[in-house]
């Protein structure tokens, strides 16, 4: 997932904020001892998501794809000071260890955790969001990107990652590579739709950064 040479990459790293303790300490653990620790934001994906937090002061967040809880962390950062967080993972193992990182950063009152299927719990969710972030299976990132459409607010903002899927969005995949099959058709899904504005950030895997017009 690195597109650019190494040397430029620690560059970047030299020259952006440095994670908290506590960010580096999820970041080490999730490496040591989680199954697919790549899926964490990491240093400079999480300060670049901490910095459109901030930017956008959002009241309400919405994550789907909670992980080991990093980059939920790093989007309650940019909280406004009674906002808050809902973030879901389908993943049940991981909860302890998501719920004890949230407790770490001092912000677990601002993060509300909810275990089970993103498809099932997004249609009870009554809010309105300013920010949605979709980090989950690829396979349902368009079927994501409908269910909180409407749950977005005018002008509110839906961030994605891995939309470059490892640079595999630029081949012609096989039938049978179901993700980045999915992923390609998200991207030209969100390009075709004139209900948005957007653009492609090639940070780490891409970023998809979305703003709502109506």
């Amino acid at each position: 997932m690195n597109f650019l040479p190494e040397s430029i990459e620690d560059y970047i790293k030299t020259h952006t904020e440095t994670e908290s303790e506590i960010l580096k300490d999820i970041n080490h653990e999730t490496w040591e001892k989680v199954l697919n620790p790549r899926m964490l934001s990491g240093h400079v994906q999480g300060r670049i998501l901490s910095m459109l937090s901030h930017m956008i002061n959002p009241n309400n967040i919405l994550e789907i794809g909670t992980f080991t809880g990093y980059s939920a962390i790093c989007l309650a950062e940019g909280l406004q000071e009674n906002g808050c967080i809902d973030t879901i993972d389908n993943n049940e193992e991981l909860e302890s260890l998501a719920r004890k990182n949230f407790k770490r950063s001092g912000l677990e009152k601002k993060i509300n955790l909810m275990v089970g299927d993103a498809t099932q719990i997004i249609p009870t969710l009554t809010k309105m969001y300013d920010l949605v972030f979709i980090d989950a299976d690829k396979i349902n990132y368009s079927l994501y990107y409908e269910l909180i459409f409407d749950k977005v607010k005018t002008n509110g903002y839906i961030i994605a990652d891995n939309v470059l899927w490892n640079g595999k969005v630029t081949s012609t995949p096989k039938n049978d590579d179901i993700d980045t099959l999915s992923i390609i058709n998200f991207n030209a899904k969100i390009q075709s739709d004139n209900r948005v504005q957007n653009v492609l950030f090639g940070v780490r895997d891409g970023l998809m950064v979305i703003r709502k017009l109506i």
